[in-house]
């Protein structure tokens, strides 16, 4: 899992503009100063994740398994949190996800 967050951090951070912070020790992206994707916290132990702000593919993403809104009221501005391991996730959807976040 390590390689697909890996991957996945690689491909954020190819966008332009892009930097990475550590904000509460999580790693995330950030575009122009704001948060696009938060990667997690390095040597998690629990199911990994990614979180992004989905418009278009809001819906979707909420419907699969494991994934949700995220708290601390994020979710009803349109962050979820995508579960990297769900059944139909693909590397090409997650950064398709991150780039319409970014």
């Amino acid at each position: 899992m390590a390689d697909v967050r890996a991957q996945l951090r690689a491909f954020a951070l190819s966008l332009p503009g892009t930097a990475e912070d550590f904000p509460w020790g999580e790693r995330v992206a950030k575009v122009n100063g704001k948060v696009f994707v938060f990667l997690g916290h390095d040597g998690e132990t629990g199911p990994p994740l990614m979180t992004v702000k989905l418009v278009e593919s809001h819906g979707h993403a909420l419907a699969l398994e494991g994934a949700g809104p995220t708290g601390y009221g994020l979710g009803r501005a349109g962050w979820v949190n995508v579960p990297l391991l769900a059944e139909g996730v693909t590397l090409d959807l997650l950064r398709d996800w991150i780039e319409e976040s970014y």
